[in-house]
C-alpha cells in the first residue's frame, strides 16, 4: 500500500533537454505564468479552509456552550499539527510530483473540513453519552481531531509551492515573484472572513466548512490540470541556464552527485544560517500572531475603542500588509540585488517604531496608519525569513524541507505568542504585551544582523 502511494507521488523523470531555443522560450513563458497563478489560487483556497474557524467559533460556543479554554484547545490543535507537518511534508514534497502532491493535500484538507461540520450532525449533545462522557466532550474531541487533521494536510501546501517557485524562478527574480505569491495569505484571509461570515449569518456555522470544503475539492481538480513539476520534467533546461545565471547553476551542479540525505544534512541540519533563520522566525511569528490575535482586545481595553472601531483598525493590517510584502520582494531584488538581510533589518526596525508610536498615539485616525504599517513591516520578514531566505540559504534539492523546517519554528512562535502575550498581560498589563512584541523584534534584528555580517564575510573571503 505504502509502496503504491510512494509510486503515485514519485517525482516525474527528467526528459531530454529541448534544444530549440525559441520553443524553450515559449514554453517557459507559458508555464511560468501558469504555475504562478495556479500556486496563488491554490494557496488562497487553502486559507478558505483555515481561517473559517474564526468566524465559526461564536456559533460553536453558543450552540454547545464551550468555554474559551475549550475553544482555545480547538484552535491550537491546528497550530501544533501544522507546525510539525510543515517539516515532515516538506521532506516528502522534495521528492514528490507537485502536480499530484498539492491537489491531494487540498482535497484531504477539504475532507477534514467537511468531516468537522458533519461531526455535529451525527452526534447530538444532551441525548446520550459514550463511556460515561458527555456528548459535548466527545464532540469537542472530534472537532479537535478533524481540525488538527486539517492543519496537517494544509501544512503540505506551502512546501509544494516553495518547490515550484524555487525551480521555476531564479535568484534574481525570486524575491519579486515570491512576494507576489505570498499575498495569497492575505487574500485568502480576507476572502475567508467575508465568505464565511456571509455563510454563517445566512445558514449557520456548519456552512463555513461545507462550502469552502466543496470549493477546495473543485479547485484541487483544476490544479491537477494546471500544475506541473520541475521544468526538467517537461524537457526544459533548469531556470538558471534559461536566464543565464551561471553562479546559481554551478552551486546546484555540485549538489547533483550527493544523495538527498547528504544534501539534507549539509544544507539544513548542519547549516548555521538555516538555524539562525529558524530561530528568528519564532520571533517574527510572535509579532505576527500577537498583532493578529490580540490587537482588537488591546484597542478595546487599552484605548477604549468600541468593538466595531477596533475591528476596523485591525482590518487594515492584512490589506497594507499586501503592499509591504510586495515591496519587500521588489526592494530586495531591484535595490539590494538579491540580498534579503538588509530589507529584513529595515522592516524590523519599522516594526519597533510602529509599536512604540501605537502605544503613545491618542489620535484614532493615526492608529489606522500605524497598524497598517505594522502589517506591512511584519509580513515582509514573515515572507522572506522563513521562506525565501531559507530556500536561498540551502539547496533547491531540499527547498521544501528548508521552508518546512523554518515553518515548524514559526508555529512554535505562534504558540509562544498566544501563551506569552496572555501571561504578559496578566502580569504587567498591556505595556507588558507591547514590550514582549518589541523585544521579539529586537532579538530578530540582532539575528538578522549576524546573518548579514556572515554573508558579507563569506563573500569577501571568496
Amino acid at each position: 500500500m505504502l509502496k503504491k502511494m510512494a509510486g503515485f507521488f514519485k517525482e516525474p523523470p527528467v526528459l531530454d533537454t529541448i534544444q530549440d531555443e525559441g520553443k524553450v522560450k515559449d514554453m517557459y513563458s507559458h508555464w511560468r505564468l501558469r504555475i504562478f497563478y495556479s500556486c496563488f489560487i491554490g494557496y488562497t483556497v487553502f486559507y478558505l479552509c483555515k481561517k473559517n474557524i474564526a468566524v465559526a467559533l461564536p456559533g460553536l460556543s453558543e450552540e454547545f456552550g464551550y468555554s474559551n479554554t475549550e475553544l482555545g484547545l480547538l484552535g491550537s490543535s491546528l497550530y501544533l499539527t501544522y507546525g510539525v507537518g510543515k517539516f515532515v511534508n516538506g521532506v516528502l514534497a522534495d521528492g514528490s510530483d507537485v502536480r499530484k502532491f498539492l491537489p491531494t493535500a487540498l482535497i484531504l484538507t477539504a475532507i477534514a473540513n467537511i468531516c468537522f461540520a458533519l461531526s455535529a450532525v451525527f452526534i447530538t449533545p444532551g441525548e446520550f453519552t459514550f463511556f460515561g462522557l458527555p456528548n459535548e466532550t466527545i464532540l469537542l474531541w472530534l472537532f479537535v481531531f478533524f481540525w488538527g487533521a486539517s492543519g496537517w494536510f494544509q501544512s503540505a501546501g506551502f512546501p509544494a509551492v516553495a518547490k515550484s517557485l524555487t525551480y521555476w524562478y531564479s535568484n534574481s527574480e525570486r524575491g519579486t515573484k515570491w512576494s507576489l505569491w505570498s499575498c495569497s495569505h492575505q487574500v485568502g484571509t480576507f476572502l475567508s472572513v467575508i465568505i464565511s461570515g456571509f455563510l454563517v449569518a445566512k445558514w449557520g456555522w456548519k456552512m463555513a466548512f461545507f462550502v469552502p470544503g466543496t470549493l477546495a475539492i473543485l479547485v484541487a481538480i483544476w490544479l491537477f490540470n494546471r500544475l506541473r513539476d520541475r521544468p526538467q520534467s517537461l524537457g526544459l533546461p533548469d531556470v538558471e541556464s534559461y536566464r543565464n545565471e551561471p553562479t546559481a547553476k554551478k552551486a546546484e551542479g555540485e549538489a547533483d552527485n550527493r544523495t538527498y540525505v547528504q544534501i539534507f544534512k549539509e544544507n539544513i541540519l548542519f547549516n548555521k544560517t538555516i538555524w539562525m533563520l529558524a530561530i528568528a522566525y519564532i520571533f517574527v511569528y510572535i509579532i505576527r500572531f500577537g498583532a493578529e490575535d490580540w490587537m482588537i482586545k488591546y484597542l478595546s481595553e487599552s484605548k477604549g475603542n468600541s468593538l466595531e472601531l477596533a475591528a476596523s483598525k485591525l482590518s487594515v493590517l492584512p490589506l497594507v500588509g499586501i503592499a509591504g510584502t510586495i515591496c519587500a520582494g521588489l526592494i530586495s531584488d531591484k535595490v539590494f540585488k538579491g540580498k534579503r538581510a538588509p530589507v529584513n533589518l529595515i522592516y524590523l526596525v519599522g516594526v519597533v517604531c510602529c509599536l512604540v508610536l501605537l502605544k503613545f498615539n491618542t489620535i484614532n485616525a493615526l492608529d489606522f496608519v500605524f497598524i497598517g504599517l505594522l502589517g506591512a513591516f511584519t509580513y515582509g520578514p514573515q515572507m522572506m525569513i522563513g521562506g525565501l531566505c531559507a530556500v536561498e540559504s540551502s539547496s533547491k534539492k531540499v527547498a521544501s524541507a528548508a521552508t518546512g523546517f523554518t515553518g515548524t519554528f514559526g508555529y512554535i512562535g505562534a504558540v509562544l505568542s498566544a501563551t506569552g502575550t496572555g501571561f504578559m498581560i496578566d502580569k504587567f498589563g498591556w505595556n507588558g504585551a507591547l514590550a514582549f512584541w518589541i523585544f521579539s523584534a529586537i532579538v530578530c534584528i540582532a539575528i538578522c544582523t549576524v546573518i548579514m555580517l556572515d554573508e558579507k564575510k563569506a563573500k569577501e573571503s571568496k
